[in-house]
């Protein structure tokens, strides 16, 4: 059953229209992740669910209760900013317990949920801290925390890691992830990271141009994307797309028909890279990125196609050697001259 219901979501700003008929169900306790290109919508979607921007068409839907037009405070929904928004002068504890005062909540209740709160983050030893105290990942904590004590029906995390380095985005994705688990809150994520989408969400809702291109779990999106834009959003390095008329007749005639003038997608775990001679597709190496764990080589062919290879073995290769590629075609994804996916694909 429906927890939370988007019908025909529209949104203008002038005559542009941002946000074009959007139509999504969210289940209770799922972990929904948008991602997109930059100024996809899905920020502007965000906020529309929150109540920071007003619904210009179709209708919003919450534990069967209409909050259309109701007020971000009616909806009983928390929202985590990436710039973390904490009032400087008050420390943690007032921080986190703010809008519990402002409701005027029993104080008793109030500091029992903010140590609950403290105590599940790793915060209870910072509660008398002002933020300037603390560094960037326990400063988002405390922007969690404050809407962990307000016990929402949903929680909405706008692009929460991307003022942390690697490291502690790292780590703080894994907080999340367990606080969501433990927690069971429903939840609705918005990233441009690849690797927070993947191993954070349930399912994932790739918006382009105001529009949903595809919903699924993550697995579901890198193996059966529904188009090749899908195909090269999700995952990283990205998907090798190569028009089909800039590899060997061989390959060529491995294509359904429907593929004709089209291209071709492959995973770069998908492609082997051989002793120059062994396959007809020859290239030289532009670049190999030694990464420990793995390889990347990077490979262009005559034709003007450039590939990228994952192997998990070492290699000797040095930029400028010749090569072949080994393609399993089994595994291709085929793409027709508009970029949708036609049938014989191998994934």
């Amino acid at each position: 059953m429906a927890y939370l219901q988007l019908c025909g979501i529209e949104k203008f700003f002038g005559e542009h229209r941002a946000i074009k008929g959007i139509d999504l169900t969210i289940k209770q306790g799922e972990f929904i992740v948008f991602v997109g290109p930059s100024g996809c919508g899905k920020s502007t979607l965000l906020r529309l669910i929150a109540g920071l921007e007003n619904i210009d068409g179709g209708s919003l839907m919450l534990d069967g209760r209409d909050i259309t037009d109701q007020p971000s405070s009616k909806r009983d929904l928390a929202m985590v900013f990436q710039s973390y928004a904490l009032y400087p002068h008050m420390s943690v504890y007032e921080n986190m317990s703010f809008a519990l005062k402002l409701a005027k909540v029993d104080p008793a209740i109030v500091r029992e949920k903010v140590e609950r709160a403290a105590a599940i983050l790793n915060l209870t030893t910072y509660l008398e801290r002002t933020p300037k105290e603390l560094s960037g990942g326990q400063r988002q904590r405390v922007a969690i925390g404050r809407a962990i004590v307000r016990a929402p029906k949903v929680f909405l995390f706008d692009e929460p890691l991307s003022n942390l380095d690697a490291a502690l985005r790292g780590q703080t994705r894994v907080e999340i992830a367990k606080l969501h688990r433990d927690l069971g809150a429903t939840t609705i994520y918005v990233t441009h990271d690849q690797v927070e989408a993947m191993t954070l969400a349930d399912r994932v809702v790739v918006l382009r141009d105001g529009l949903i291109e595809q919903v699924g779990t993550p697995l579901e999106l890198y193996d059966k994307p529904a188009n090749q834009f899908v195909a090269q959003f999700i995952g990283t390095p990205q998907m090798n797309v190569v028009p089909l008329q800039q590899l060997p007749a061989p390959v060529q005639q491995q294509a359904p028909a429907e593929a004709a003038g089209g291209a071709i997608g492959l995973r770069p775990e998908n492609i082997a890279v051989r002793s120059t001679g062994t396959t007809p597709v020859g290239g030289q190496v532009d670049l190999v990125e030694a990464l420990g764990a793995e390889t990347l080589i990077y490979v262009s062919t005559p034709g003007g196609a450039q590939f990228v290879s994952r192997q998990n073995d070492r290699t000797g290769l040095r930029a400028g050697d010749a090569v072949s590629l080994d393609i399993d075609a089994s595994q291709a994804h085929w793409f027709d001259p508009a970029g949708h996916v036609v049938a014989g694909q191998g994934a």
